[in-house]
């Protein structure tokens, strides 16, 4: 490997690294977004899943994804891992406003 071609790897690595990071931090605030979302649905009863918002949430990140040549099976993939956990994190709330 040359000295112009380590330095371009280490260079794509570092952006990788703070992209990395970004994508953590970004996580954590949708997080805490829908934390507050299930606190809300456990206050008027709601379920802990929304099939129709799911489906639009899909819909919009698969064109998101076209739009920006990300592979759009990839994208709801992510999104539906994402989605699982947060329902999860509901189903946790609601249990416990139930007993509350």
């Amino acid at each position: 490997m040359t000295e112009d071609e380590a330095s371009e790897l280490q260079s794509l690595r570092d952006s990788i690294d703070n992209i990395d990071a970004a994508l953590v931090h970004l996580l954590a605030e949708r997080f805490k977004c829908t934390q507050r979302v299930g606190h809300l649905k456990a206050a008027v009863g709601l379920p802990a899943a929304d099939p129709a918002r799911e489906q639009q949430q899909i819909a919009r990140l698969r064109a998101l994804a076209e739009e920006s040549h990300l592979d759009p099976a990839f994208a709801e993939a992510f999104l539906a891992f994402i989605v699982a956990e947060v329902i999860h994190h509901h189903e946790h709330i609601a249990e416990d406003a139930a007993r509350a």
